[in-house]
């Protein structure tokens, strides 16, 4: 609700709070969404290792959006060395959930 501004203004370090703990309990929404706010620099300073830590995190339990970020770290190498290997390996595991945009990102690199 404070990431989104919804019923609340919007407030990024507050979000940042409730975000935290949710993923210290191994929540993988809000893991990502960690990952997501470093990526961006959104309630912090940007740190792309920092990201790559999160979305690690979240893709190891199975959640698409962070296994396909994830892919995109390492696609780009991003917080990561570059390794097209890995980055295959990750957008396959979103792509086998259905996630739209791990098929097509799979479909273009082939």
């Amino acid at each position: 609700m404070y990431y989104n501004g919804l019923g609340v203004e919007q407030d990024l370090k507050e979000a940042v709070k409730w975000l935290q703990k949710a993923a210290d309990q191994g929540l993988g929404n809000a893991q990502c969404t960690l990952g997501w706010m470093y990526y961006k620099g959104q309630g912090f300073e940007q740190d792309l290792k920092e990201a790559v830590k999160w979305f690690q995190k979240a893709a190891v339990q199975g959640y698409a959006g962070a296994q396909y970020n994830l892919g995109l770290m390492y696609y780009k190498g991003q917080g990561v060395e570059q390794d097209l290997k890995e980055a295959v390996k990750w957008f396959q595991k979103a792509a086998v959930q259905g996630y739209a945009i791990a098929q097509i990102t799979l479909g273009v690199m082939y």
